[in-house]
């Protein structure tokens, strides 16, 4: 950002302004300081384009009517407790499907008719993955310290280094295999760093670093050239996928991160 909120605002309140949840003072108040600060401004004008984008899109997929086939007035009644506990998991997942599928066809073209965010204006976080990406992604000997034959040692050298349990997620029903991982430096404070790559030898990063408050917030994209990034953060940390591909599906990367991250979290509750 360009210049850091007056201590009464902070980060989450641009996001929570994009994602319409602050109460109308609240809103009166950044909406204020926006004014006097027109590259946040833009930032946060980038990211209501995304999310209305995103909304259109997923719209008519989410008001499609129940098929007949599948009402419960036509089903046999021994049926109708397990058709009402599959129907709200099957629209899930279809909406999950139109993140990856319109966001990566129909999405690629709307999206990138220009960047949608500008790098300059990325968050802290990004701005680092980015770095971290465009460091280790060309390295041919040694991309990553530990390799993913590895991977139990992976997890426990990261966590140990991080200071909080470190998520491998599994990304081959995205296509990427993983490759290993690394820690790297963020104003003194260690970062993750994992790396994936594709059949066709195309590399994709996963930063993740420790947050200092416990939250979650929506994603975010920023592009510079050929490198796309989506952020966002969960609990304790803030995550970055970085790739030289195409929105989409680095978007429906981020959500299976995302999900694997949040089902982890789940489990040990």
């Amino acid at each position: 950002m360009s210049r850091a909120p007056p201590r009464e605002l902070d980060e989450d309140d641009l996001h929570r302004l994009v994602d319409g949840l602050l109460d109308p003072p609240r809103q009166a108040l950044v909406e204020q300081w926006l004014l006097e600060h027109p590259e946040d401004a833009a930032r946060v004008a980038a990211d209501r384009d995304v999310h209305q984008l995103l909304r259109k899109r997923l719209e008519p997929i989410a008001n499609e009517p129940i098929p007949e086939r599948l009402r419960v007035a036509n089903l046999m009644p021994r049926q109708r407790a397990a058709v009402a506990r599959w129907w709200p998991m099957a629209t899930a997942a279809v909406i999950c499907l139109a993140i990856g599928g319109v966001g990566g066809w129909s999405g690629r073209a709307i999206l990138q008719r220009e960047p949608v965010l500008a790098f300059h204006a990325a968050e802290a976080t990004t701005q680092s993955a980015v770095a971290a990406f465009r460091t280790f992604v060309p390295e041919v000997g040694h991309p990553v310290e530990v390799k993913a034959d590895q991977q139990a040692h992976l997890v426990q050298w990261l966590t140990k280094r991080i200071g909080e349990p470190v998520i491998v997620p599994d990304l081959k029903a995205q296509g990427f295999r993983l490759m290993g991982g690394r820690v790297v430096p963020t104003n003194g404070t260690p970062a993750s760093l994992l790396m994936y790559d594709d059949e066709q030898g195309v590399r994709l990063t996963l930063y993740s670093r420790v947050d200092d408050a416990d939250r979650r917030t929506s994603f975010r994209y920023a592009r510079e050239g050929d490198v796309a990034a989506f952020s966002w953060a969960e609990g304790d940390f803030s995550y970055v996928v970085t790739a030289r591909i195409d929105e989409g599906r680095l978007l429906a990367v981020a959500e299976a991160v995302d999900a694997q991250i949040r089902n982890a979290a789940a489990v040990k509750r």
